[in-house]
Parts: C-alpha cells; structure tokens; sequence
C-alpha cells in the first residue's frame, strides 16, 4: 500500500503553515479521510515539515533559522538542508507512505531549488545531486504552491514579531526566490498546482480544497460520504 506525499510551498509569510492545517482538518471532516479509510485506502494523515520533520531536524533547523553569532556560508546552508531532508526521507516519510499515509508536508525539495538555487544562486546541478541522494528520488504526488507578492508576504511576517534568519534576507533575495517558485511551477504543471494566496483565508481554503479533492479522486477514484 503506498500513500501520497502532498507539499505545500511558497515563500515567507504566504500562508502555507496556517493552509496545511487548515487542509488537514478539513480532510478529517469532509468525509474523504473516512472513506478512503473505510475501503482501506489510507492508513492515516499526518502533517510534517522540513526542515525539522524529525528529531535530528529539530536540532539542524534551529541551526538553520535561529540567528547565528557565525555567519552560515551558502554552501553550508545547503548541505544542512539536504541532512536534514535525508533523515526526514529515511525516517519518517518512505515509512507512513509505505503504510498507506497521506503526508501533508510543508516545504520540500521545491524551497531549496527556489531559496539556495534562485535566492542564493547556487549551481543548480549541484543542488539536483544532493537533493536526489537525500530524496533517494521521492519526489510529491501534489505541490500547492501559494503564489503571494513578495512585500506582502514579509509585511505579515513582521506583524508576528521577531524574524527568522531567512526572513530578515533583503528583499532582492525574496524576489529571486518568488521567481524561482514562478520557474518551477511552469516546468512542472502536472505536479505544482498554483494557489493565489493573495485572497482571504477561506477563499485561499477553498481553492485548496478543491484541488485536493480533484486529485483525491484522480489516485483513489472515491466518492465522499
């Protein structure tokens, strides 16, 4: 039995932490969850995140977030991500998708080809390799990419107070990496669907949720109720 791996992406302060579990409880209320489980479908749903899917995440994106005394170089910043991508891969996600778990994940490979690919301008075959020796080829059944002006999404991110490391780069960086998000989505049509998350938070749920269900029933071909 194998499960579907669905992201969420987007860049800082789009929405996509607060949508994921938005979309979770709503797949454990509208009736898909139980009746994907009813015919034996889907073992569970589960949410996690990257980094810090796992407990070695939890130290390496404290690493990665936190302000640091030491200036974190580039390629380092990289490296980190793919070790913590690796241990999520091993340790959590190829299990419960082998059990049959729809994985609800924010951020995976996408954000790194977007933020140290685009954003920092690191060699993009380099970030392919590494990505697929800590995916060993995962790769999502579904990425909903939360498409949000760059200002707009920082402007929120203030009015929740102290920024992480990434969130306090320049604006220009932002940009590069909305652009990247924009380059991915065109590139992979059948996999990232685009979300315009400029709209309220209900308006951007409902989008979502009709996306869901679009694919849900593509994978499983289920009816609700």
């Amino acid at each position: 039995m194998d499960g579907k791996f669905i992201v969420f992406e987007g860049v800082e302060g789009c929405g996509k932490t607060t949508q994921l579990q938005r979309s979770r409880q709503w797949l454990l209320n509208s009736g898909w969850l139980p009746n994907l489980q009813s015919k034996r479908f889907v073992k569970q749903l589960m949410a996690t995140r990257e980094p810090g899917g796992t407990d070695l995440g939890v130290g390496v994106r404290q690493l990665l977030l936190n302000p640091a005394r030491e200036p974190i170089h580039d390629r380092a910043e990289l490296l980190l991500y793919a070790a913590d991508r690796a241990q999520h891969v091993e340790g959590f996600l190829r299990p419960h998708l082998a059990e049959g778990s729809i994985i609800l994940c924010d951020r995976y490979t996408d954000s790194t080809i977007a933020y140290q690919g685009y954003g920092r301008g690191l060699d993009f075959a380099l970030i392919d390799q590494l990505n697929q020796v800590a995916t060993n080829g995962l790769q999502s059944d579904l990425t909903l990419w939360l498409d949000l002006d760059v200002e707009r999404g920082l402007a929120r991110t203030q009015k929740r107070g102290a920024s992480d490391r990434i969130e306090q780069a320049n604006l220009d960086f932002h940009q590069r990496v909305q652009h990247g998000f924009a380059q991915l989505a065109e590139q992979n049509p059948d996999r990232i669907v685009r979300i315009d998350a400029s709209r309220s938070e209900l308006e951007v749920a409902e989008h979502i949720e009709a996306a869901l269900s679009q694919h849900l029933a593509r994978w499983y071909g289920a009816i609700q109720g």
